[in-house]
């Protein structure tokens, strides 16, 4: 049977990161799925999450993976990164965060995070712009030779980019 991916986006406060991550891992556990937590301001639309998702898993079936679970390995795709300490400057923070949370597995399910108030972050806009050509090191001189509308395009080449750097 195929594993799903479910995403829910939206806005959290969040008092206390570690309390946050082991519900993460609690409920990973309990439904026998995977699920990771990354910061929606830092990613380029839901082609961006899919794609990440899909090399990570790609790389698990293929034996190619960086990070010894699938969570990691999707943040380090969704970085565009093979190095683990910048990937996770692409996760969350105290306060208020505007997040994506996927998970992976039979039955993906993430109601149990009613904490999220559902907005949509995940899209990429202007607002973006910035904090994405810094994460991703995406130069002046790139986006005027591809033109600005191509950035969520540029952060896809740097998510294929971690299979050519291993």
């Amino acid at each position: 049977m195929e594993n799903k991916i479910t995403i829910l986006e939206g806005t959290v406060f969040i008092d206390n990161i570690e309390d946050f991550l082991r519900k993460l891992k609690r409920i990973s556990e309990e439904k026998k799925i995977t699920i990771q937590v990354l910061d929606a301001d830092k990613l380029a639309g839901e082609r961006h999450i899919r794609f990440a998702v899909e090399k990570a898993a790609n790389s698990f079936r293929t034996g190619t993976n960086i990070a010894n679970d699938l969570a990691k390995e999707i943040m380090i795709y969704a970085s565009g990164t093979r190095q683990i300490s910048k990937a996770m400057k692409s996760g969350i923070h105290k306060g208020e965060n505007n997040i994506v949370l996927v998970a992976i597995g039979q039955e993906p399910d993430l109601s149990e995070f009613s904490e999220i108030m559902p907005k949509r972050v995940l899209e990429y806009n202007e607002s973006k712009k910035e904090s994405i050509m810094r994460a991703f090191n995406i130069t002046k001189e790139e986006v005027e030779a591809a033109g600005g509308e191509k950035i969520p395009e540029l952060v896809l080449e740097r998510v294929a980019l971690v299979d050519v750097s291993k």
